[in-house]
């Protein structure tokens, strides 16, 4: 009886904020797999173990949730005044694709050490002891990250003492900058608006939703395409944990419905049908004012703590903390006057915010300005941490892609 044999292939499994994934050079990948298309997703499908009927991904390196089903490949830029491109792949967990349309905000202060310990980096960059500055292209959106990675002994350094809300144990901490966030179309679709920051030219909209009705929106482009509603106007507090979402098939449905037609809305597909094969993005969050709450670990948030409440849903279920580039969207429209991020927060001009999110808290700023009429956010800034899990060869049956 014939087999199928298993090949490797050269991968590190590494934590990025809040998230984890399977990290590859692009130069390691089968020859077949270094460009895009159906070989590619085919590879890194089976690579975390999709799709799976189970919902546990136990044949893969995936770990059933939105937060650990994701692929990042890797390769030194040829772009001027960058040191890498950054390709993110969302791995749906029960269905045969993934994902290109956006960006991982938590496995982008990843980037930076994986670059650097991977040689992608120009050893004249890495400093003996101080910090790396690591310019990093993202291909999924067309936006530059830089990343601030600190260096001891002219290793990248991974130990710390920086705690991050929804990781368990402290880590070095690795400052993010996002480059001109606004606008993250992904090229193929483009919005009403022409794809501006507010693809409708709105701050708020009304939304009509059949079977829940009109709604007021933000909808921005910003870290990632999102939607923002009241927490109140769908019958939420904010201060919501992950089971009171995830276990009701009745609310994850509810907020499908939303992000379906807020995505059209935002001129990101064409027909609702199209949602279906576009879960990364747009994300759906709601928000609401400060309020006191105990998150998932068992920690209290004082109200006083934070300048508002955010939820927020990723590939279909509420977050168990925040996704980095839905972070980058709160911080621009709570910086923006008017929007309803701005308003749950205070309303008011600001360059940073504290948002609760079921994990603990979280600070990021951005700081916009308006030209000609137009809202412009030139960066936004936040901290994460990262680290090397594992590292060595994945394997995957032989006929796989």
């Amino acid at each position: 009886m014939t087999h199928a044999p298993q090949i490797r292939i050269p991968a590190t499994y590494m934590r990025g904020g809040t998230s984890k994934g399977v990290f590859f050079r692009l130069q390691d990948l089968p020859a077949a797999a270094q460009v895009p298309g159906a070989a590619r997703d085919a590879l890194l499908l089976r690579v975390i173990g999709s799709p799976d009927p189970y919902g546990k991904q136990i044949d893969g390196m995936g770990g059933a949730t939105s937060s650990t089903s994701k692929s990042v490949i890797l390769a030194q830029s040829t772009r001027p005044d960058h040191d890498v491109d950054y390709l993110f792949g969302q791995v749906s967990i029960d269905k045969a694709f993934v994902d290109w349309s956006g960006n991982c905000g938590n496995l982008s202060s990843a980037v930076g050490p994986f670059a650097i310990q991977a040689g992608l980096v120009d050893a004249s960059r890495i400093p003996q002891d101080g910090t790396a500055t690591v310019r990093i292209w993202q291909a999924n959106i067309g936006k530059t990250i830089v990343a601030h990675v600190p260096i001891t002994d002219g290793q990248v350094q991974e130990t710390g003492d920086f705690e991050l809300d929804g990781v368990t144990f402290p880590s070095a901490e690795v400052v993010l900058e996002f480059l001109d966030p606004a606008d993250e179309g992904d090229g193929q679709n483009s919005g009403e608006g022409g794809g501006s920051m507010f693809p409708t030219g709105n701050l708020v909209d009304d939304l009509e939703v059949p079977g829940i009705g009109t709604l007021k929106a933000t909808m921005i482009n910003a870290g990632i395409p999102t939607i923002f509603v009241d927490a109140a106007a769908i019958g939420y507090t904010g201060t919501e944990l992950q089971d009171a979402i995830n276990g009701d098939a009745q609310a994850l449905a509810m907020f499908e419905n939303l992000r379906a037609h807020g995505a059209l809305r935002m001129g990101l597909i064409q027909d609702l049908s199209e949602a279906a094969k576009r879960q990364h993005t747009p994300k759906i969050a709601f928000i609401a004012p400060p309020a006191d709450y105990v998150s998932s670990s068992g920690k209290t948030v004082a109200a006083g703590d934070i300048d508002l409440l955010v939820r927020a849903l990723s590939m279909g279920k509420l977050h168990h903390a925040m996704m980095g580039t839905a972070a980058v969207a709160i911080g621009t429209a709570a910086a923006i006057p008017g929007t309803l991020v701005n308003l749950a927060a205070g309303g008011g001009t600001r360059s940073a915010v504290r948002f609760g999110h079921p994990s603990g808290t979280l600070r990021v700023g951005a700081e916009a300005t308006q030209s000609n009429g137009e809202w412009v956010v030139k960066k936004a800034i936040m901290s994460r941490s990262a680290r090397i899990l594992m590292e060595g060869w994945v394997r995957v049956p032989d006929g796989t892609f």
